[in-house]
């Protein structure tokens, strides 16, 4: 007698997806969808977390073999692509943003202002070059925490690490940004 799909563990139905088994999608959405949109739902809004979810969903569909159980759990493999997508939608809303505030200060600029928008270009492209010298870890911990309004638990929660790690992270990036920022004599301009 054959199992019924809601039986069957996870590393099982992702292979039964790999074949084109839908109902065992149907299952692994069933078991994963809302922690999986709850992530989501708390770097985006609902719009955007519902997108999220749909693009892991069915990315796990057409790529199955990108999940591999000796790695770790599924629902693991699914927070982690949850939060890197939703991390890039984060990153093109803020770049979009900026571009959009830029257009606008442009198109209205008068000449007391140039110097001013000049620093703040400096200051915007040093803050971006300063932060892709971080490690990884380092990066998403300072981008959440700060960019994204979070608490170190929110934080460590995301990224599915101790929050000492997360402390860790977050003190050691920032101290390498000062040294940054110091060496570009930016620290000392306001």
């Amino acid at each position: 007698m054959r199992d019924r799909p809601d039986e069957l563990d996870d590393a099982t139905l992702v292979s039964a997806v790999a074949v084109g088994d839908g109902e065992a999608l149907k299952v692994l959405y069933s078991r994963h969808g809302a922690p999986i949109y709850a992530l989501a739902r708390r770097l985006l809004d609902d719009q955007a977390a519902e997108e999220i979810v749909q693009e892991v969903f069915l990315r796990l569909w057409n790529q199955p073999e990108r999940f591999d159980p000796a790695r770790g759990a599924l629902r693991s493999f699914l927070f982690k692509q949850t939060h890197s997508r939703a991390v890039e939608r984060i990153r093109s809303e803020t770049a979009r943003r900026r571009r959009e505030e830029r257009h606008d200060r442009e198109s209205g600029r008068t000449s007391g202002d140039i110097e001013q928008e000049a620093w703040e270009l400096i200051r915007t492209e040093l803050v971006k070059d300063a932060l892709n010298t971080l490690s990884e870890g380092e990066r998403d911990a300072i981008n959440l925490a700060y960019f994204g309004g979070h608490t170190y638990r929110e934080v460590a929660q995301l990224l599915d690490l101790p929050e000492g790690t997360v402390k860790s992270r977050i003190r050691q990036g920032l101290t390498k940004l000062a040294a940054t920022f110091e060496s570009s004599g930016m620290g000392a301009r306001q």
